[in-house]
């Protein structure tokens, strides 16, 4: 694994002394208590109370504001002492730096509901997923055999979350990714894995001549349909429904734009080569595919790395068992083994992603 700097020097060395390693050790073991916690300080509002009362405010005062009782009030409080996301001075309680962001930075607020909604339950059988290389997490919810399949029958609130943790990455990226793709002027653009369609809308949106082919399963395709009626541009909206992993299925062609946003982190490696060299096939000389990822190794700040990192676990235990946030070279990789090469590499787009240019390697 080759890592830029300054990765590679922060990660090559002893970040913490001692007395802050073993902190860190005792805030892992009690990981699950912590989360919860903070969790249940934003949802009963007493990060936003303290936040509001710059003054402070007593543990009595809280739990009167809060309709909690004395004793629910009296751990949560102690708790998040302790984590530090509050503080105490003059028998009064205050919103500390941590406490603000996560009642403040969106990204905080979008990964608490994923990871609470979605992957919660089922990182208890992590263990069991990575040895048997499937997502045994997922039977909390259902019988399938990836997460996708059942995307459409999830409880409502694990919907909404695993659809806000989607849109909240990508769609901070789509200005900056449409100026990308436009450039060469494409009249026709493939959406691999285009989900509920947000991203064909914006190309409909954003350019009047360009026609839009969805490429997903077919239950996905359903919801798309209902996702994108009645909005402009939605007749240059069609639909291909295909199982991806089927490696007997061709790409339709041809396209002058393959958009793959989010979706390859979704496939193993070896799957991942099998869906570019199809892709490939499909391809002219002219046609240019665009792999939009969040590759943990080119983040400009340390935090994104460790998050991606982190959400890499979810593909472990409750997606499909196989698949994570990759490393730039493991994707370049998979693209030199589909026929293809990398053109251009476009970073900082909306919060970390990437975008790999492709085009067909000349023989």
């Amino acid at each position: 694994m080759i890592l830029p700097s300054p990765q590679k020097e922060r990660y090559a060395k002893e970040r913490f002394s001692a007395s802050a390693a073993q902190r860190l050790a005792q805030e892992i073991a009690f990981g699950p208590v912590v989360f919860q916690v903070s969790r249940l300080m934003i949802k009963f509002g007493i990060f936003d109370l303290l936040a509001r009362h710059q003054e402070g405010l007593t543990q009595q005062e809280i739990a009167e504001q809060t309709k909690l009782s004395h004793y629910a009030a009296q751990v949560l409080l102690e708790s998040s002492l302790t984590i530090g996301t509050i503080l105490h001075r003059d028998d009064k309680f205050f919103i500390a730096k941590t406490g603000w962001f996560l009642l403040n930075d969106p990204m905080a607020r979008v990964n608490i509901a994923f990871n609470h909604d979605v992957c919660y339950l089922g990182l208890f059988d992590l263990e069991k997923a990575l040895l048997n290389g499937g997502p045994e997490g997922l039977k909390v919810f259902g019988a399938w055999p990836t997460i996708y399949e059942g995307l459409s029958q999830l409880p409502q609130q694990v919907q909404k979350s695993w659809f806000g943790f989607d849109h909240f990455y990508s769609d901070h990226s789509f200005d900056d990714a449409l100026s990308i793709v436009f450039a060469r002027q494409p009249k026709t653009l493939l959406d691999v894995g285009g989900n509920t369609g947000r991203w064909s809308l914006r190309c409909v949106a954003y350019d009047p001549q360009v026609n839009v082919t969805i490429m997903d399963l077919p239950q996905q395709l359903t919801l798309m349909r209902e996702h994108v009626k009645g909005h402009p541009g939605a007749e240059r909206i069609d639909g291909h429904g295909a199982n991806l992993l089927d490696k007997e299925v061709p790409f339709p062609a041809p396209f002058d734009a393959i958009w793959m946003s989010q979706f390859l982190d979704c496939f193993s490696q070896e799957e991942v080569t099998h869906i570019l060299l199809r892709a490939a096939r499909s391809m002219t000389s002219q046609t240019r595919l665009y792999i939009m990822e969040t590759f943990w190794d080119r983040q400009k700040y340390e935090t994104a790395s460790y998050c991606l990192a982190q959400i890499s676990l979810y593909f472990t235990a409750m997606a499909n068992g196989n698949s994570k946030m990759y490393h730039s070279k493991d994707m370049e990789s998979c693209v030199c083994a589909a026929g293809l090469e990398v053109e251009e590499i476009c970073d900082g787009l909306g919060f970390g992603h990437s975008i790999m240019v492709c085009k067909k390697r000349e023989l």
